[in-house]
């Protein structure tokens, strides 16, 4: 027998068939894992009478939602391919996803309307399903197919090889790129995930950073129908409303990206019981110490580290809660079956796996497992590069310690090189995130005629009296910040520009420094 996705959900239904599985918050409506299955057939019924057969592509355009949830399941149930698309992406980068993945039915919101409505009658061939408010004139309302729908169980065979997904990178330097994973991948995903999180039954899951999120979606979401456990799902990430579910319905365990949790302590914690809170994962992007220390200190939550990225499904390493401080700041061990090594990079080519470089010394990091992606959607030339001698190349620059801990640096595109001197953003940004007037900090180089680059901080205030002079003397009193390394110019703003898995699009600092440079020159 193939264990697929949609079997993993049968054969929970059947285990837990009265538990609530899903409560959806926004909606106030509570399912049963039986009462959630009817509602997943009828679902996957009405895409097959619209026609939607194995390998047909499906996609939402969707916040988090239980339409979403149910999608999920609906599409791995019949053999389509689930295509979630970030809901942050406007009108013209949601026709790239469209005119690439070619799908046939597309569920879409009233709150994301705008980003399809200018663009749906270039996809004549697409049927819009409205999954909430008035359905226009291009669209078809989600709920009419549905409840037109039988509830009858599918039988359509699947195998653990079939693609079950292609879930689009984030695009933090330019196009993105559809990643294919088979079913076989996102099972392991899911048992690596529940053994790392140590997930129950018993468990109360909030759904609170973006499902389209493979993060959210393997690390998260789907561990926790595997094993029975219940999620609470949350329409966007909101701080006060995070405090308040985990109060209400006794949320014992989540994920959150670094700014997230970073926002959350921001709160008047003392106003909330948050005593049911047992484990905090996060991901996406580097947590630094001193958030880590701040998380134990005010949230008392124990926290688990996911580092990885899209195209290996998500999770290569985990960092567990017993590392948290003795380990702050790395990336922690490689997952089960998984292998990671640190090459030396190339100028002109994908890295080679066997030019390892010692322990401690940087490189480039590589992995191979078993959830690793089959390749890029129409990307036959990036797969080659991305996927040479079956390896994964990630771009990540980083160190492996003599314990066999890994070390993120940064990625290899944004190193920055002055006077001769690799720079690492990360390790700048760590000592500014130590100084208490600073809410969120990004490093990027600016080049210089003298020394190729020069560094430049971008600020995010937590105290409105901080000034340039301050970080300045924050640096240059800091024994962790070798002194060329310090920010030469500081550019105070409101918010750092991040993607939805909470990462910094440093590309639209680096244009945003550009124009000061010139208008400065």
């Amino acid at each position: 027998m193939s264990i697929t996705i949609g079997k993993i959900f049968d054969l929970t239904v059947n285990k837990f068939p009265n538990k609530e599985a899903l409560y959806d918050v926004r909606k106030n409506l509570r399912y049963t894992y039986k009462e959630w299955s009817l509602e997943v057939n009828k679902l996957a019924n009405a895409l097959l009478a619209e026609g939607v057969r194995k390998g047909d592509r499906v996609s939402t355009y969707l916040f988090n939602t239980e339409e979403l949830a149910t999608a999920f399941f609906a599409c791995t149930k019949i053999g389509a391919i689930f295509n979630p698309i970030n809901f942050r992406l406007m009108s013209e980068e949601v026709a790239y996803i469209l005119k690439d993945a070619e799908p046939k039915v597309v569920l879409v919101e009233q709150m994301l309307l705008s980003g399809v409505e200018p663009i749906a009658s270039r996809f004549p061939l697409i049927s819009f399903w409205m999954i909430d408010g008035d359905t226009p004139p291009f669209a078809q309302s989600y709920h009419d197919k549905v409840n037109a729908a039988s509830m009858k169980e599918i039988v359509e065979e699947l195998e653990e090889n079939d693609v079950y997904a292609i879930m689009y990178t984030s695009g933090t330097t330019g196009r993105p790129k559809g990643v294919i994973h088979r079913h076989r991948e996102m099972v392991e995903q899911s048992l690596i995930t529940l053994a790392a999180t140590k997930l129950e039954p018993s468990d109360n899951g909030l759904v609170t950073a973006p499902m389209f999120h493979c993060a959210e979606l393997h690390c998260a979401f789907l561990p926790r129908v595997h094993v029975g456990a219940r999620n609470t799902i949350l329409h966007h990430f909101d701080p006060k409303s995070v405090l308040t579910l985990i109060d209400q319905e006794g949320i014992t365990k989540f994920f959150a990206a670094p700014t997230m949790w970073n926002m959350l302590l921001q709160e008047n914690l003392e106003a909330y019981n948050l005593d049911s809170l047992k484990l905090g994962l996060y991901g996406a992007a580097p947590m630094a110490p001193a958030l880590v220390f701040a998380c134990h200190e005010k949230l008392g939550v124990k926290l688990v580290q996911a580092y990885g990225m899209t195209e290996m499904g998500p999770a290569i390493t985990f960092l567990g809660e017993d590392d948290q401080i003795r380990k702050a700041g790395s990336a922690g061990q490689a997952c089960l079956n998984h292998e990671i090594r640190i090459v030396m990079p190339k100028e002109d080519g994908p890295s080679d796996p066997d030019d390892v470089v010692p322990a401690g010394e940087t490189g480039e990091i590589i992995v191979k497992g078993p959830c690793m992606m089959s390749g890029y959607y129409n990307r036959e030339e990036a797969t080659s590069h991305a996927m040479y001698k079956g390896w994964y190349h990630s771009g990540d620059i980083g160190y492996l310690d003599d314990e066999g801990y890994l070390w993120v640096k940064d990625r290899v595109d944004d190193m920055i090189i002055s006077g001769g001197e690799n720079i690492y953003p990360r390790e700048v940004e760590d000592v500014l995130y130590e100084q208490g007037g600073v809410l969120d900090v990004a490093i990027v180089g600016q080049p210089d005629d003298r020394w190729g680059e020069t560094v430049t901080a971008f600020v995010v205030k937590k105290d409105p009296a901080l000034t340039e002079k301050d970080l300045d003397q924050w640096c240059l009193n800091s024994e962790n910040l070798a002194n060329y390394k310090r920010p030469r110019k500081y550019v105070f703003c409101d918010v750092l520009p991040r993607n939805a898995s909470g990462k910094i699009q440093k590309f639209m600092l680096r244009k945003q420094l550009e124009e000061l440079f010139s208008n400065e020159g």
